[in-house]
């Protein structure tokens, strides 16, 4: 037999490397170190609390304190995706807050007449907060893109002026109670209740569901290697376990006998005996997930989220192949503010007024958020999902030290070590991976 019938035969009988279960199930390993370090950092502080992490009422508390941030968060992602940098983010949260704040309580009374609980004041006001949020983004963005103004030194800049142009507008007062209707963006306050919270979750589930078929259909369609049967049905049920498990947790913390009380009393009525009712999911949740959904469409479905990725990956490319990238940074900018506003929607809501302190130091919460999430700075690669993990990562270390009686400062300085570890992690899995 000659030497190249051997090393045929050789080759031929030399089993193909088996395929990792990460790789099967086609999970980005980053993905799962993140959720491992949430999970290990859940279980922590679990234990260094006798259990009350968590409980029901502390993941309920949890997630409606992850949500202000976590919207931003996924603004942050295609700022930093374009290597630019927002410093900004939470002194344009007081403005906008302050903006919508007084449209309730003074401007809209006294231009319009209406009273305080108006059905259209929630409304105009959050139109108001918008508007003031997106233009502020996009001036900032102009700055940026067409004046070549760094963005780091423009949005510095901002968080000074913005976290001032707040005081004025309100005279440096507290301003509240809001409009009621306003109220129920700020979690606790507004609720879908037991039945409805498994509406949306079974209409998540099966829309995650039809997500995964379609992705499958249209690979077989292009002749694209597709994930095992056995792998998308594990897949598939690892994601409608979590999505109704969630639900389910959330469903288990039930209202309080008194405040159920008072509210049978506020409409005339009498309590039933012996009758309880859930939270179930919070409005803010709702509306986190549907910032979520859209940002992600945006991201991977449309022309934007494209000229997005691609002025990361190389702005002089993109510049060449046509892609306005000046204009490309005003609507990035302009996303991002309009982000801030529906925050300071959230955040205003959950204090049931405005404040002069609101939204201080979540500028360095919102980037940690997208940098632990995966974003990275050199730019061109993020998720929009990492960096909602990234915010609820954050906001669990802060809670699950308060819990513990860790002081204020501690807290912050915890923060920002986390911060700059998961930089030098990143760096290191990106150099080992070949990934950027």
């Amino acid at each position: 037999m000659s030497t190249q019938d051997t090393t045929t035969s050789t080759a031929k009988a030399k089993p193909a490397p088996r395929a990792k279960l990460t790789d099967t199930l086609e999970l980005d390993t980053r993905l799962l170190g993140m959720i491992g370090a949430f999970i290990l950092v859940t279980v922590v502080f679990n234990v260094l609390t006798d259990g009350r992490f968590l409980t029901p009422r502390n993941i309920f508390n949890l997630t409606i304190q992850t949500v202000s941030v976590a919207i931003m968060a996924t603004g942050m992602v295609f700022v930093i995706v374009t290597r630019h940098i927002d410093l900004s983010v939470g002194a344009l949260l007081a403005t906008c807050s302050a903006v919508m704040a007084m449209m309730q309580t003074a401007w809209l009374p006294q231009l319009l007449g209406l009273p305080l609980g108006h059905p259209l004041i929630p409304w105009l006001a959050i139109g108001a907060g918008l508007v003031t949020g997106a233009l502020i983004g996009a001036f900032q963005g102009y700055l940026t893109g067409y004046l070549l103004i760094p963005a780091f030194i423009v949005t510095l800049g901002g968080l000074l002026v913005w976290r001032n142009a707040a005081w004025y507008l309100t005279n440096g007062q507290t301003i509240g109670p809001l409009d009621p209707t306003f109220q129920m963006f700020g979690g606790i306050n507004g609720t879908l209740g037991e039945f409805w919270s498994w509406v949306i979750g079974i209409i998540a589930t099966l829309a995650a569901m039809g997500a995964l078929w379609a992705k499958r259909r249209d690979k077989i369609r292009h002749d694209f290697p597709v994930k095992p049967i056995w792998a998308e049905i594990t897949l598939g049920a690892i994601i409608a376990g979590a999505i109704l498990g969630f639900i389910a947790i959330l469903n288990s913390y039930q209202i309080p006998a008194a405040r159920l009380s008072r509210q049978f009393e506020a409409r005339g009525e009498v309590m039933p005996e012996g009758y309880t009712a859930a939270y179930g999911l919070p409005i803010s949740v709702l509306l986190l997930i549907v910032v979520a959904v859209v940002m992600t469409v945006v991201a991977r479905k449309t022309r934007l989220g494209r000229y997005i990725f691609a002025t990361g990956g190389n702005p002089q490319a993109a510049e060449l192949s046509g892609i306005n990238t000046r204009l490309l940074t005003v609507k990035v900018f302009a996303i991002m503010g309009a982000l801030c506003a529906i925050s300071a929607v959230v955040a205003s809501a959950r204090l049931t007024n405005h404040s002069n302190d609101i939204g201080t130091l979540d500028e360095l919460r919102v980037i940690a958020a997208a940098v632990i999430g995966g974003t990275a700075l050199a730019g061109g690669i993020g998720t929009i999902y990492g960096a909602i993990l990234g915010a609820l990562i954050m906001q669990s270390l802060q809670s699950g030290m308060a819990m513990v009686g860790v002081d204020a400062p501690l807290q912050n300085i915890v923060v920002g070590s986390v911060l700059v570890l998961a930089v030098l992690i990143d760096i290191i899995y990106r150099r080992r991976t070949g990934k950027g």
